[in-house]
């Protein structure tokens, strides 16, 4: 073999290799790109969002009021990175719970019932996406 095609089948080897992890993460990357989407809420079509940023080992919870002193909702269980929440509406409230002052707030809604969190765990594109598309409470 000449040095030439050991050459070339060298940097097609490594060509399909990064081919394939570049493919691998970026369909790993999920909902959180996603953003706003339409989904279904107990049959009915709803505004949607994916919950994103939640640390390993930790959960989003769904509180009955736009602050963190707020009971959790009894209607709504834990929430992980990907889960799906249909949007209602949004307002402001407590700072998010990992100090960067983001303080808006979206009701959400599971089919059963309604409650809050904090819009810095959702994947919504923050407020110059979604006020255009979800109303102010």
């Amino acid at each position: 073999m000449t040095q030439y095609t050991a050459r070339t089948r060298a940097l097609t080897v490594a060509g399909a290799v990064l081919t394939l992890a570049a493919s691998a993460v970026l369909s790993s990357a999920g909902p959180a790109g996603a953003a706003i989407h339409t989904c279904s809420i107990s049959g009915d079509r709803a505004k949607c969002a994916y919950v994103t940023g939640i640390d390993a080992g930790s959960n989003l919870a769904v509180r009955t009021g736009p602050r963190y002193s707020a009971p959790k909702s009894p209607v709504f269980g834990q929430y992980h990175n990907g889960d799906e929440l249909g949007l209602i509406c949004w307002t402001t409230g407590d700072g998010d719970a990992d100090g960067h002052g983001y303080r808006y707030w979206m009701r959400v809604d599971n089919g059963i019932g309604d409650g809050y969190v904090n819009d810095w765990y959702l994947d919504t594109g923050g407020p110059n996406t979604w006020k255009s598309q979800i109303p102010q409470c």
